[in-house]
């Protein structure tokens, strides 16, 4: 995709042709990171409320399972109508989603309302790439993709603080139902922004859009069913609904990423790839934070979203970071510093699970897996619209997206998963939460070594130790 016409190469984000774009994307990148920062800081409250603690993971993955359907619908809605319609659809599945989780009376009931939402932000990332890819020059992308990142910062300052004041001393469904006229303000925004977006361009041909949405019901299908099995108290019941579900979802999953993704074939392939990667090593763990903090370690949920804010502002400075130094960091190099720092920050937390160890720990530690996340979880899609032909770029983004939500979502499901076994053996979910922290690690370590197959083998990454200096 090249810029849109009407925008052309010229000015800034933030000159007139754009700035209405930019402040669209942000004001709908707020109210998501809102939304996910206030509600991981009150779920612990949540549990206790409404009872069930075994299926308080079922509550993140249950939003993320509901995001893969949402992404392939509206990727599929966007080449057929413009990015209007998915973005209000989203929106109003989002809204409906808060209403019926701030009225839920039970956790089966808020893990259906998660589902929805999840369906509804799912549409928020590829209407946000496109509208990035087919406005912007490549120039500006890395400055734009710095401040989505930025978006996230008044949410992290004050969302997880203020959703855990609010489900503290006043009550968790204000959490859920206080958003809802963030979407009104922030959609009524938005969409005269997302009208002037750019037409498809003409696509070379592939595969029906009926036929890629089936393949999107086969990944949440399989995608459900390994949720389900690792949640099975019978490892009979694991092994037959999580093995089953684990090959339906890759099987679909092949068909939907540019070919050799599932092997990492070098360039873009790798590059789908390792976005889930990326996020399966952050939110295996990030979700259940807070329950370390305030189960584990007896702080309380307002002082536990102190962590969760740490590692949001940080993610944003690294995410800045890789913006100042774009042209002349590789985007690659970036990518491979990612998994390094996400790796380390991860293996800084585990620590904290002992009692011995002062648990403010956390606070650095846990950022420094979010500067991480900053410096790498860009990469990926800069890769794919820097090297992609504009007429694929549609169909290899929604990969993306699907790879980033997959990855968070498998993530989430084995840490709800390890949780839920710790807390049937009377343990708690501190030896769940640390087996997750392990796993994260080893991921991350495996994810660096296949980043260095981003590179086109004529050209091998030189890492040295002046780009760590220049990126410090």
């Amino acid at each position: 995709m090249t810029a849109a016409p009407a925008l052309g190469e010229g000015g800034g984000l933030w000159s007139p042709q754009r700035r209405e774009l930019t402040i669209g994307l942000v004001l709908t990148i707020t109210l998501v990171a809102a939304e996910a920062l206030a509600v991981s800081a009150a779920m612990p409250i949540v549990a206790r409320d409404l009872g069930g603690a075994e299926l308080y993971g079922l509550v993140f993955s249950a939003f993320m399972v509901g995001s893969l359907l949402g992404i392939v619908f509206a990727g599929e809605r966007i080449d057929r109508q413009g990015v209007v319609f998915p973005f209000v659809a989203g929106l109003g599945l989002f809204a409906l989603g808060l209403l019926v989780a701030g009225l839920a009376p039970t956790m089966e009931v808020l893990i259906g309302a998660r589902f929805v939402q999840g369906l509804g932000g799912g549409a928020i990332p590829p209407v946000a790439y496109v509208a990035i890819g087919r406005s912007l020059p490549e120039r500006l992308r890395p400055q734009m993709f710095a401040i989505l990142s930025t978006a996230w910062v008044l949410p992290g300052v004050f969302g997880p603080g203020i959703g855990g004041a609010v489900a503290e001393f006043l009550h968790w469904r204000l959490v859920f139902l206080g958003l809802l006229p963030l979407v009104v303000v922030s959609g009524w925004l938005a969409l005269d922004a997302l009208r002037h977006v750019a037409a498809a361009p003409p696509s070379a041909g592939g595969r029906s859009s009926r036929a890629r949405v089936g393949d999107a019901l086969l990944v949440g299908l399989g995608v459900t069913l390994v949720t389900a099995g690792l949640s099975a108290q019978s490892p009979a019941l694991l092994a037959a609904l999580a093995l089953p579900g684990a090959a339906l979802a890759l099987f679909a999953f092949r068909r939907l990423t540019p070919p050799g993704t599932l092997v990492a074939a070098r360039g873009i392939p790798s590059a789908v790839l390792l976005r889930g990667f990326l996020t399966f090593v952050f939110f295996v763990y990030d979700p259940y934070v807070a329950l370390l903090l305030v189960d584990v370690r007896g702080w309380s949920a307002a002082a536990a979203g102190i962590a969760l804010t740490a590692a949001t502002v940080s993610w944003t400075a690294g995410s800045w970071t890789q913006a100042r130094l774009s042209r002349r960091v590789s985007h690659e190099r970036f990518a491979l510093l990612g998994f390094a720092v996400v790796g380390l920050g991860t293996l800084g937390v585990l620590p904290i699970l002992l009692p011995e160890v002062p648990a403010w720990l956390i606070i650095p530690t846990f950022a420094f897996a979010g500067y991480g996340m900053g410096l790498g979880y860009a990469q990926f899609a800069l890769i794919v619209l820097r090297d992609v032909p504009g007429p694929e770029q549609g169909t290899v983004t929604s990969g993306l997206t699907l790879s980033d939500s997959l990855g968070a979502t498998l993530g989430a499901s084995v840490g709800a998963a390890l949780i839920a076994v710790s807390e049937r053996a009377g343990s708690g979910p501190g030896p769940g939460i640390g087996v997750a922290l392990a796993i994260s690690v080893a991921v991350a370590l495996a994810g660096f070594l296949l980043a260095l197959r981003l590179w086109p083998r004529s050209a091998p990454p030189q890492v040295s130790t002046s780009t760590v200096a220049e990126v410090h």
